[in-house]
């Protein structure tokens, strides 16, 4: 079987999409389409054929000259879909600009169509639309939804919540897998610090978080950002490294005592954020790092109570959060020993990839 996997505007070594080319190229051939603002040019490699598509992001302020340049990069990837000899595409992102042309036009080639939903994107789709705008664009996007997902053959999700609500809504009742974004590795440190790490970087607002960690480091705790500095955490004692290689970022997370996974995203109930289970979630788990969460980020804390692989917090609430890190950290052998037990269920493994390749191609 071939396989065309549209990576669209993800990077070539993004690490949900990479994962998904790796897996299939063992055992079938690849084309796979990816985003970069380089000059280089298509290779095939390891059952792999790259077809970088060049297209520079964020370029202009201006929205229709924003709007024509996203349409030209469509139109590349369409003609892509309408030629290439494929007998399966795998779409990691929809075209903003033809939602559902590319859909209908392997549907009518004949070709199988997987559709991996990273995110839950009627609501996070144009997210800076407000009030009246908001509520059209999420029920236009909700129809072009159903139908992207109408047209495709097998879906795979990142959460068994957004899978459950999404199938509500949609009325939609097809094959589907949920593969969340697990770590590749498992690694562990006998040094722990008594240091609370944030892998990544963010522009949201943490004014709760940050009140917390001045407390805790008043109680002798440190802060760290792992990936770069971060000006949302002005006026909170921290250090930070540059950007690091993955085995050397698990390597640094897994010498801290916990992980911190909280912000305040983009609207309050946003399900993106409510049902999402981020990278930086299954890799602490894999280094050997409890995780401190947001209570409002319903996945994740439903793994956390589930496992008892870290803490639960609900920010607004300074002293109760602060108190129950600190318990945790007094019971930390407890949360340790289920992180052991239960760490495989976090790292992408052999049975995992088996039951993922089985699932597309059959």
């Amino acid at each position: 079987m071939k396989v065309f996997i549209l990576g669209y505007t993800h990077s070539k070594n993004d690490k949900r999409v990479f994962r998904t080319v790796e897996t299939l190229s063992k055992r079938h051939k690849i084309i796979y389409q990816y985003w970069t603002d380089k000059d280089e040019r298509s290779y095939t490699e390891n059952n792999v054929t790259y077809i970088p598509i060049k297209y520079t992001k964020n370029l202009q302020t201006n929205y229709l000259v924003k709007l024509k340049n996203r349409k030209d990069l469509d139109e590349k990837i369409l003609k892509m879909v309408e030629v290439f000899d494929y007998d399966a595409i795998y779409f990691h992102h929809f075209l903003p600009t033809k939602p559902l042309k590319p859909f209908k036009i392997a549907k009518k080639r004949g070709k199988m169509i997987i559709y991996d939903i990273h995110e839950y994107h009627p609501e996070n789709f144009l997210n800076f639309f407000k009030g009246i705008a908001k509520v059209l664009k999420e029920k236009i996007m909700w129809n072009i939804f159903k139908k992207q997902l109408e047209l495709s053959d097998k879906l795979i999700f990142v959460s068994k919540e957004i899978q459950e609500e999404i199938f509500k809504i949609t009325g939609i009742d097809k094959a589907y897998m949920v593969i969340p974004n697990y770590a590749s590795i498992s690694i562990s440190s006998k040094n722990k610090k008594k240091e609370i790490s944030f892998v990544g970087k963010t522009d949201r607002n943490f004014e709760s978080e940050k009140e917390i960690l001045k407390e805790l480091i008043n109680l002798g705790f440190s802060f760290k950002i792992i990936g770069m500095d971060s000006k949302v955490f002005k006026g909170v004692p921290h250090e930070y490294t540059s950007f690091l290689p993955y085995k050397d970022m698990m390597k640094e997370l897994s010498k801290s005592a916990f992980s911190l996974i909280s912000y305040l995203p983009f609207g309050t109930d946003i399900k993106n954020y409510v049902y999402s289970l981020p990278h930086k979630f299954f890799d602490s788990i894999a280094a050997g790092t409890p995780v401190i969460v947001k209570n409002s980020f319903i996945s994740m804390a439903k793994e956390v109570k589930k496992y008892g692989i870290g803490v639960v917090i609900n920010p607004s609430n300074v002293e109760e959060s602060v108190k129950k890190i600190l318990d945790a950290y007094e019971n930390y052998n407890v949360i340790q020993e289920n992180i052991k037990k239960y760490k495989h269920l976090f790292i992408w493994n052999e049975e995992k990839e088996k039951e993922f390749v089985d699932f597309v191609v059959q």
